[in-house]
């Protein structure tokens, strides 16, 4: 019997003398099983180190994404904000906007590639390029990309895309950076117009608000100059460019859907091809007429013109595949972000004024564009949000209330034998 008590000794310290029983009558059966208490103790600690790997696991992929994102903002914002202002720029030597489009839509071309070398280098299935240009041909339909089919859905978007940049371009020359850049933001709620009425999208009436206050902030900033020719011509420039910008997003998911990486840049590269087949004309008779006219090729700020077409590429990359490591509303809140970065560097480099209908119109703009970034559950997660804090708070109530009824018992057991022992 002592030799089973020795043996026995370490797993009593629970002091449960069934379990102790158990061991020294039936030794060989506890050898075989663990005690319940034991195995669920066991389990208890594997389920802890397994939740607290996956809470680390989720946490650090949290982390990238937000590391991530703040590169991203800031990559968009720079690139957006700096081909804005090196075009202001260039205008000053080369007062071409349609001929600067056509040139920066040219590089559009780097897409596919672009995204074939990524393919290479993170797939573990390597694919030829022919193989990988026919597998995200199957996004345009069965039969792939035919000349059907790139008159029929690679065209008007390409149009679409050569509108909404010439516009926005030629905008930069009448008005100030800053203006352009802000109404341009405007186009986050001409989508959701569009969208409500030709996709049928769910009503959500904060977005309607988001749109009131677009508008409300165009009239405004028409109004903050003066209403002059020149302003209300430069801001009826960049309000058509949104709307091209809009329609090219509403007709893109009505007529495509939606894309994966590959077909996206596989599409881009196609609108570069149109515009290389169907666009040079156009510079060729604006030079011809003289309506954007150089006088010769030396005079042409190449620097300018491809710093600008590499930045407007990076700007396009980030805005098309960064959502592949972040979240997509980080994304856009670099637009945003371009909106002071470009008042800065006018308030330093041009006569901006920045009068009160101004500001007042910047702020209105963008709280509607961020408006517009919540998602469309958010009144529920709001709702949710509020009912739990209340039940939390009426939680807290009685267990307070409980406290300070206890308390006066045991208060008043403590003071009755101070009495007594002072009577005596």
């Amino acid at each position: 019997m002592k030799k089973h008590s020795a043996r026995v000794a370490p797993l009593s310290a629970c002091n449960s003398p069934v379990l102790t029983l158990t061991k020294v009558e039936g030794d060989e059966r506890s050898r075989e099983s663990p005690a319940p208490a034991e195995a669920q103790m066991q389990a208890g600690a594997e389920g802890g180190a397994r939740g607290n790997r996956c809470c680390w696991k989720c946490s650090v992929t949290q982390f990238k994404k937000l590391f991530w994102g703040v590169a991203v903002v800031l990559g968009v914002c720079s690139s957006w904000s700096g081909s804005t202002q090196l075009a202001k720029l260039t205008f000053k030597k080369f007062d071409a906007p349609f001929t600067l489009t056509w040139f920066a839509t040219n590089w559009n071309f780097l897409f596919f590639p672009l995204y074939y070398l990524g393919h290479v280098f993170k797939s573990a299935e390597k694919q030829s390029p022919k193989q990988r240009y026919r597998e995200c041909c199957r996004f345009f339909g069965d039969n792939g990309l035919t000349l059907k089919v790139f008159f029929t859905k690679a065209a008007p978007f390409g149009v679409l895309w050569t509108l909404t940049n010439y516009l926005y371009l030629h905008a930069i020359k009448k008005i100030n950076t800053t203006d352009v850049s802000v109404l341009f933001c405007c186009n986050k709620a001409f989508v959701f117009l569009l969208s409500w009425i030709v996709l049928r999208d769910r009503f959500m009436g904060v977005r309607i608000v988001a749109a009131i206050f677009a508008i409300a902030g165009i009239v405004m900033m028409t109004y903050a100059d003066g209403f002059h020719s020149h302003s209300v011509i430069g801001i009826a420039l960049v309000v058509g460019s949104a709307s091209m910008s809009a329609l090219y997003k509403v007709l893109f998911k009505l007529l495509l859907g939606s894309a994966k990486f590959g077909e996206a840049a596989l599409f881009l590269s196609v609108l570069a091809v149109f515009n290389v087949l169907f666009i040079t004309c156009i510079p060729v008779i604006l030079y011809f007429t003289k309506v954007e006219y150089w006088s010769s090729f030396d005079v042409i700020p190449w620097g300018n013109l491809c710093g600008f077409s590499i930045l407007l590429l990076t700007f396009n990359i980030l805005l098309n595949f960064g959502i592949a490591i972040t979240y997509p509303t980080l994304i856009s809140l670099g637009i945003v972000l371009s909106v002071p970065v470009n008042a800065v560097v006018d308030h330093y480099t041009s006569e901006i004024v920045f009068n009160s209908v101004r500001v007042i119109a910047i702020i209105i703009i963008g709280l509607g564009f961020l408006l517009l970034l919540l998602p469309e559950e958010w009144d529920v997660w709001v709702i949710k949000l509020l009912t739990h804090l209340k039940v939390r708070k009426k939680e807290e109530i009685p267990e307070g209330n409980g406290d300070i009824a206890s308390g006066l018992p045991n208060k008043s057991r403590r003071t009755r034998p101070s009495r007594s022992s002072f009577a005596h």
